[in-house]
């Protein structure tokens, strides 16, 4: 089923929806304005006769009548009605999807399951949440996960307050595994230290920043380091010197991600949650499981005890994080004592369900995807 369909008109919706949301914020915005250069005349004018007053509010009247906030924001919100009753209709052309059908029961290690929930909980930085499933799961042992996330949230939150001491006192801690795996995150924290010492302090107090910093990082950055000498001739006129790219405030952004990825990895964890990343997978490979269910609707019992799933559900290569070959023929996937192996067509299958075809080592057997006639011995180990 293709949801993108949905997705594009649910996108609509939203985008009227901010839309409106700005409009009417303009319209309430205009009439505060007009009440209260209203409100200010009549507060000046201490001896005015009702007459004036009057006069003032007529005036008021008029520019409201003339503006019609009532009638701009009836147009917007009808705009923001007929895209979602657009949206309605379209979900309901398709088909209620019962998520039941695809549940199998499957033994799961309950210790590593809740470790897992706990680890996703610190990692977001909810760590009173955290704590209080710990307890409540009776896993103290998922508590020593708790302390690098701590540390980690705390330096983030420096970063997002333009505060760099806390990360770039990490990066000098942590320099030589840092080097072994070629990071850069510790000079982009040292660039953006500098440019932001630049906007805050001035020329000299950036320029002292670069003598003590930058001489670690010439060999391998001096053409960076040029372009942030170069910041230093426009210290007053960084907004339309040659270099303004540098004060985009994206580079803040970029560096939270940087130094998160950063961290995990040091710490032998990934960069996003394996409880974010198997919810995403089973999303995506829910539509397939469902259909798979339904064509199995008549074998419920051995839908229920499968060990392995009858079909390859693709996943978008963002989710594919091993190197994992299922033989074509059995859909068995590949080890160690049953590695894979390319057939001198270029067909790869495993080990097993070449000997099963071949019937013996000395005997030849059809390629099952072309015509060409293979030996075993023709045959290389593959290894991933």
């Amino acid at each position: 089923m293709d949801f993108s369909t949905i997705k594009n008109t649910f996108d609509r919706v939203s985008k009227k929806r901010k839309l409106e949301s700005v409009k009417t914020q303009e319209v309430i915005d205009r009439v505060l304005q007009e009440i209260e250069q209203t409100a200010e005349q009549l507060v000046d004018c201490n001896e005015c006769s009702k007459i004036e007053e009057t006069a003032f509010l007529t005036r008021l009247q008029a520019q409201l009548s003339k503006y019609e906030p009532l009638t701009q924001l009836g147009a917007a919100q009808r705009e923001v009605n007929q895209a979602f009753n657009q949206y309605g209709k379209l979900v309901e052309k398709y088909p209620f999807l019962d998520i039941a059908k695809a549940y199998r029961d499957i033994e799961f290690d309950r210790h590593s399951v809740n470790k897992i929930i706990a680890l996703h909980f610190y990692r977001q930085g909810q760590f009173e949440l955290g704590d209080c499933f710990i307890d409540e799961a009776q896993e103290t042992n998922a508590a020593i996960l708790r302390a690098p996330f701590v540390e980690m949230h705390q330096i983030l939150e420096g970063i997002k307050d333009r505060n760099l001491k806390p990360a770039l006192e990490w990066t000098r801690l942590h320099h030589s595994e840092l080097n072994e795996k070629g990071s850069c995150l510790e000079f982009k924290l040292q660039q953006l230290q500098f440019v932001h010492i630049l906007l805050e302090s001035g020329r000299l107090a950036a320029l002292q920043h670069a003598r003590s910093s930058f001489k670690y990082y010439a060999t391998l950055h001096m053409g960076e380091i040029q372009r942030l000498m170069g910041c230093l001739l426009w210290a007053k006129r960084l907004d339309c010197c040659p270099y303004r790219d540098l004060l985009d405030p994206k580079h803040w952004e970029v560096i939270l991600i940087e130094f998160t990825k950063e961290f995990c990895n040091l710490i032998g964890q990934a960069y996003n949650s394996p409880l974010y990343v198997t919810i995403l997978a089973g999303c995506e490979a829910l539509p397939s499981l469902i259909k798979l269910a339904s064509v199995m609707a008549n074998r419920i019992s051995e839908w229920r005890s499968l060990k392995q799933l009858p079909v390859e559900i693709q996943l978008p290569n963002s989710l594919q994080f091993h190197s994992i070959f299922s033989c074509p023929v059995s859909r068995d996937q590949s080890t160690a004592d049953n590695p894979p192996m390319l057939m001198p067509c270029g067909h790869v299958l495993c080990r097993q369900s070449i000997q099963k075809l071949a019937k013996g080592p000395s005997q030849s057997f059809k390629c099952p995807y072309c015509p060409l006639e293979v030996y075993i011995s023709n045959c290389r180990q593959i290894n991933f």
